[in-house]
């Protein structure tokens, strides 16, 4: 008996839209992660993208718990002395909850190749809005 190994050009994508609003950041983004790299489907292969679409609505009213919204941070560094950005995360949910969700989001993929072909097919959007309306994506309910 042979294991099945999905090829690329077999590889059958749904969409999939979660709504944020009120969960918790890291849930949500153990869920996309976990659609993104194909892990519900039976037909799952560690090496092949096979991965399903993702929209991610509501992210600016993503639940941060206990007293993450002052203790969290986030760095950036422009890689000049002196360079370091710092962030709360209270600050990125104000002005820049998409990168806040995408971040959680790219830190579950794997960090080669692969990984940067699964973020592409996440989209996440600030408001309850989204532009995909013409794929008729499905819900996806955070527990």
């Amino acid at each position: 008996m042979k294991s099945f190994m999905q090829k690329k050009e077999t590889v059958e994508r749904k969409w999939y839209v979660i709504d944020a609003e009120g969960k918790s950041l890291g849930r949500v983004a153990s869920l996309a992660a976990s659609y993104l790299r194909g892990k519900n489907k039976p037909t799952y292969t560690p090496h092949i993208d096979c991965g399903d679409n993702i929209i991610i609505i509501n992210a600016k009213k993503v639940l941060l718990t206990g007293n993450k919204e002052e203790k969290k941070m986030y760095y950036n560094h422009s890689m000049y002395q002196g360079g370091l950005r710092e962030r709360t995360a209270k600050e990125m949910r104000e002005r820049y909850p998409i990168e806040m969700m995408e971040r959680a989001v790219k830190g579950m993929l794997p960090h080669n190749r692969l990984g940067r072909q699964m973020y592409t097919k996440l989209h996440v959007y600030e408001g309850p809005e989204h532009k995909q309306e013409a794929q008729k994506p499905e819900v996806l309910e955070v527990k």
